[in-house]
């Protein structure tokens, strides 16, 4: 883990006495960033700062956090519950390190996936490449972009349940701001579900009126970036596995493969890291003698041209959803924003 990524893990979440006086030097400059954030919140809740209105429903998927809830799945998820409705949605993104807008080509092929860092911008390409709908994903804070719905996904497996602002914790805004969602989702990948029910307590003390919903994450089959073949993840029980990944929650990861029966040899890189071609080789050195080297799909995307032949193949999982609490909740949802309720004054 590089200096710079043990220092603010230790800052966010380290229990030693260095981490909780670092968080407390910090805490000047949270109050500072709060009252910011209150403010801006305020001067859009009050007209000053306008959002832009779209003539297709507009969908957000977003959270309260830096990285590592699911956002990138989860978008996908719910663009392809929009296309089996009848209705071609497209995805936009701000697409920092790239990874994140091949991922969704390689999840939903067919639909359509702008990169724009100004997402009313990238909306308004959509439409005019004529879709019925748009996804944003991680527009929650973007709020110059209007939306129909919000829906902030709160992460179990970092869940602290003493959320702190930046820079003295990842938090992009504070739990009450989930007063502005149509639909939370805690994800989960390998805490216990008790962790979910203690952020539904919290989120309904603070967002009573929000209906809360519960997704479980969990790998997909083992697929070969070489060759496509596809594997049943028991073949990784019992195996030697180098594990790989530059995601912002890599140690879920890593538990998820553990908990499949494999022997983990874990690397973590940095959230987007762009890996190099001799990093691919080192790696590919290290892992030698592993019987399979994994990683995440949004990993694959960089890696798989750079992997060299000698390597052998290199496998990734994804991330499959079930719910495992509030179905309806999503069904309302996705029927409100596609054939939203008329009104009197939409008859009037």
């Amino acid at each position: 883990m590089p200096d710079r990524r043990r220092i603010i893990a230790e800052i966010w979440g380290g229990r030693s006495r260095r981490g909780r006086v670092l968080r407390r030097l910090l805490g000047p400059a949270e109050v500072l960033y709060s009252a910011g954030i209150a403010l801006r919140g305020l001067l859009y809740d009050w007209g000053v700062f306008p959002a832009e209105e779209f003539s297709v429903p507009v969908l957000s998927v977003g959270n309260l956090t830096v990285g590592g809830t699911g956002k990138t799945p989860v978008a996908a998820w719910f663009a392809r519950k929009i296309l089996d409705r009848g209705v071609t949605p497209a995805i936009v993104l701000r697409g920092y390190g790239g990874d994140e807008t091949i991922v969704h080509q390689r999840l939903n092929e067919g639909i359509p996936v702008i990169t724009a860092s100004d997402r009313a911008r990238g909306i308004r390409e959509a439409i005019a490449n004529g879709v019925g709908a748009v996804v944003l994903d991680d527009a929650f804070q973007h709020r110059r972009a209007g939306r129909d719905a919000d829906v902030v996904l709160i992460n179990a497996d970092a869940w602290s349940g003493r959320p702190r602002l930046l820079p003295a914790g990842p938090w992009r805004e504070p739990l009450r701001s989930a007063r502005r969602a149509t639909l939370i989702i805690v994800t989960r990948k390998t805490a216990d579900r008790s962790v979910v029910e203690d952020i539904t307590r919290a989120v309904a003390n603070v967002a009573p009126r929000v209906p809360v919903v519960s997704l479980h994450l969990v790998p997909g089959d083992l697929k070969s970036t070489v060759t496509g073949q596809a594997l049943p993840l028991h073949a990784l029980h019992g195996a030697d596995l180098t594990a790989i990944t530059a995601i912002a929650d890599p140690d879920a990861f890593f538990k998820q493969l553990t908990e499949l029966g494999a022997i983990v040899r874990p690397f973590a890189f940095p959230d987007h890291h762009a890996f190099t071609a001799d990093e691919a080789d080192a790696l590919a050195r290290e892992a030698s003698s592993s019987d399979f080297v994994v990683c995440t799909l949004k990993d694959a995307v960089k890696l798989e041209s750079l992997w060299p032949a000698e390597g052998g193949s290199l496998w990734y999982v994804s991330q499959r959803l079930r719910v495992e609490d509030g179905q309806l909740h999503i069904d309302r949802l996705i029927e409100h924003l596609l054939h939203p309720p008329v009104t009197r004054t939409d008859q009037a």
